[in-house]
């Protein structure tokens, strides 16, 4: 293994950020967190996924003397950041349990050595006595903790070697420590806090806001469907990311996408590791993959043309939802969050809570996270607030979600809610019965059917009287009073029974209020300025991309590595002639520069 010689030092960060990444100026607080790290100080940093959380600690690692070390759990991810970080001639490498002893020990040499940049380290090799004796041999810059919030124990990515990493503090009390994350609610932060000793670090909090996604929650109906339309109308030769809930809905939903003509690949964790691998690797070079997974899959993925994220069903929390869909859009072009829920995936967690392990504390914050989904799935205000207030930003509606851009109905739910408690009392203290949704409905549209005539339900006194809603509005009814915690998911089958708060409903002294879904489709979303670009550069554009895949190939590198579409956009639009034109364009890099600008002038020339 070898590493790129070494770069003169530079004077100031500003510098590092324009020659070495080829930007013109930090974005929000990334200044005032280099700078602070920089100074040797501690930090926890919130930034959303695409916000630039990276810099925050590579520009200080290479002004620093020494060797930045980050802590990162990707270890499947590890390549491509290094490769990412070499083609910007930073000197980079990792150090985890897929290497052999040889290329251990060439890293091993060059970190004493002082020859390396940053360092790429898995968190459970801390667990191991020579690797704590070798960082005590190498000179260290920083130590960057990514991914903080893999530490919060109650957390939807919790991982148990995070618990140890106070043993960098113990052990180095001088070299800075930079803890970042995408997501974290107050309490996870306190959490991050405390567990990672970092009490006395400076915390920096930036908007969560990602104003290029376009948040869309529809009812599901036929998902599959609902799928395909959304990618064949909006997306069609898109990147993008499909969420499951199992394993088998994944592998099914993947080949659903692949008989209709979409290139999908599959991703959980009963897959062989290279199966993952192989799948993940092409997600990661080829253009317009979808990958259909579990939440096994997509914690630091740096793919930066995800155009969408899609949820087939329901997240189990706010804080994995944003996540999530957090993966879109990383290039800040207009992207899009859609999930399609329904009733069964609100009986399904409800049910999953109960019947899974951890105590009464336990179960009861799984619930908190649970109903604060429902209440961004059933708000009829903008989600962007709804999911902003969740972490303790404010901001106004932003005109670019669906119920911004399709405001939905709100509408006196309080005699429908009646005739369906009522129903659930009488089968209850009458008959000592209890039903799911579907039965409970049939009752009040009074359908005939051998059920309802077996169980002598057709002589109920609810019997029939609901038939001023429909099925679909009906179920509507049932997941929004189980959403307002007026219904309770009771018993392994999924059966349904009142609350303490639903004798208030029934004594007519609380009204419901409910959400109608608007009928007319959501507008596509707002493009930004210059997102979309003129037909006269479309065809630069595309040949850059080409270009662009048969380098990346060549290298064996995902081809944002080479430029992004940001960049590649930035060229179609301005047509540059000379190198000194190229060198503005932002991501153009120094070393990006040297290697790729006579080539991508040749493409600019060769397309006029």
């Amino acid at each position: 293994m070898t590493f790129t010689a070494p770069a003169a030092q530079p004077s100031a960060p500003a510098e590092v950020l324009h020659r070495v990444f080829g930007y013109a100026e930090f974005r929000g607080e990334q200044a005032e967190i280099v700078d602070h790290v920089v100074g040797g100080g501690d930090a926890l940093v919130l930034m959303p996924t695409g916000g630039g959380k990276s810099l925050c600690y590579q520009i200080p690692a290479l002004v620093r003397s020494g060797t930045g070390v980050v802590i990162s759990p990707l270890i499947a991810l590890m390549q491509d950041q290094v490769d990412a970080l070499a083609a910007l001639g930073v000197r980079a490498a990792f150090l985890n349990s897929t290497q052999d002893a040889e290329t251990r020990r060439e890293v091993e040499a060059a970190l004493v050595a002082g020859e390396i940049d940053l360092l790429y380290l898995a968190p459970e090799r801390l667990n191991v006595g020579a690797t704590l004796d070798l960082l005590d041999r190498s000179p260290l810059a920083l130590f960057a903790i990514d991914e903080a919030h893999c530490v919060s124990q109650w957390g939807h990515d919790f991982r148990p070697d995070y618990l140890r990493l106070t043993v960098l503090h113990e052990r180095w009390p001088t070299v800075p420590r930079i803890a970042l994350t995408a997501t974290a609610t107050d309490a996870t932060r306190r959490e991050i806090l405390q567990r990672l000793e970092l009490t006395d670090a400076r915390q920096f909090v930036a908007s969560f806001d990602r104003p290029n996604i376009q948040y869309r929650i529809e009812p599901k109906a036929q998902p599959m469907q609902q799928l395909l339309t959304l990618l064949r109308t909006e997306h069609p030769g898109d990147a993008g990311i499909v969420y499951c809930l199992s394993r088998k809905s994944v592998e099914k939903t993947a080949d659903a996408l692949v008989a209709a003509g979409i290139p999908a690949l599959p991703y959980h964790a009963g897959l062989d590791t290279a199966t993952r691998a192989r799948n993940q690797s092409r997600f990661l070079r080829e253009d317009g993959i979808v990958m259909v997974a579990t939440i096994a899959f997509g914690m630091g993925i740096d793919k930066p043309d995800v155009r969408f994220v899609a949820h087939l069903d329901l997240p189990k929390s706010v804080e994995g939802y944003y996540q999530e869909t957090g993966r879109a859009g990383r290039d800040g072009l207009p992207s899009t969050a859609w999930l399609a829920y329904g009733l069964q995936d609100v009986v399904q967690q409800r049910r999953m809570i109960d019947e899974g392990e951890g105590d009464v504390a336990h179960k009861r914050r799984l619930s908190a996270h649970l109903d604060a989904m429902l209440a961004l799935c059933e708000t009829i205000e903008c989600r962007r607030v709804q999911l902003l207030n969740y972490f303790g930003q404010s901001s106004a509606a932003c005109g670019n979600c669906d119920t911004c851009l399709s405001p939905p109905e709100s509408w006196d739910g309080t005699v429908p809610a009646q005739k369906l408690l009522s129903t659930v009392v009488r089968l209850q203290r009458e008959r000592n019965q209890r039903f799911g949704a579907g039965h409970l409905i049939d009752i009040l549209l009074g359908r005939e059917n051998d059920r309802i005539r077996s169980n002598r339900h057709d002589e109920l006194r609810t019997f029939g009287i609901g038939a001023e809603l429909s099925e679909q509005e009906w179920r509507g009814v049932v997941r929004q009073l189980l959403a307002q915690g007026l219904l309770a998911v009771q018993g392994e089958y999924g059966t349904l029974g009142i609350t303490e708060a639903s004798a208030a409903v029934l004594a007519g002294e609380r009204a419901v209020h409910l959400r109608r879904e608007p009928e007319r489709p959501v507008k596509r979303a707002k493009r930004s300025a210059g997102a979309e670009l003129p037909e006269q550069a479309q065809p630069l554009f595309e040949r850059l991309r080409e270009w662009r895949a048969g380098v990346a190939r060549e290298q064996g590198v995902p081809a944002y590595v080479i430029f992004n579409d940001a960049t590649l956009r930035g060229v179609a639009l301005t047509e540059p002639t000379s190198i000194e034109q190229l060198a503005e364009i932002s991501g153009v890099g120094e070393k990006k520069l040297e290697a790729y600008g006579e080539a991508v002038l040749g493409v600019v020339t060769e397309t006029q």
